[in-house]
């Protein structure tokens, strides 16, 4: 097993120095499902919701979450990203979310895509709270990531 990285020889944390890492053009994509009632869903699909628009206000609020990656989690390098797409899909049993983020830099950009992946989770569940005590987010994870 590899040493982690983000420990420094006395185990204490510390944020990984990544200046000596070329410049890359980086993208990782990730997913998850918030499963809810089929009633839940219906009054999604039929924009009955009392907060609004449920799928593209999720999709906004997992924009943002990928932009502010580094100010949630502590180790996290800001990261000046160039593309970020959110797609909230609605499905019989619940919403899935993915997300795909990308970006020119010296580290990848997974906890972004996740961060906004969850994000984009938590606000299906906040708008939905009211009508649905039974939401269970799942199955949250990396789908891909590359560097070139």
């Amino acid at each position: 097993m590899n040493k982690l990285s983000h420990s420094d020889a006395d185990g204490k944390a510390r944020m990984v120095d990544v200046s000596d890492k070329p410049q890359q053009h980086r993208m990782a994509r990730a997913g998850g499902k918030i499963y809810l009632q089929p009633e839940t869903v219906e009054l999604i699909r039929e924009n009955a919701m009392k907060k609004g628009e449920v799928l593209s206000i999720s999709e906004f609020a997992g924009i943002s979450a990928a932009k502010k990656c580094s100010d949630l989690i502590p180790l996290c390098h800001p990261l000046l990203l160039t593309d970020v797409k959110v797609k909230a899909e609605l499905q019989n049993d619940g919403v899935y979310v993915e997300a795909m983020v990308k970006c020119t830099g010296q580290t990848g950009v997974e906890m972004e895509a996740l961060t906004a992946v969850n994000v984009a989770l938590l606000t299906v569940y906040d708008m939905c709270k009211a009508v649905d005590k039974t939401m269970r987010i799942s199955d949250i994870g990396l789908l891909e990531k590359t560097k070139k």
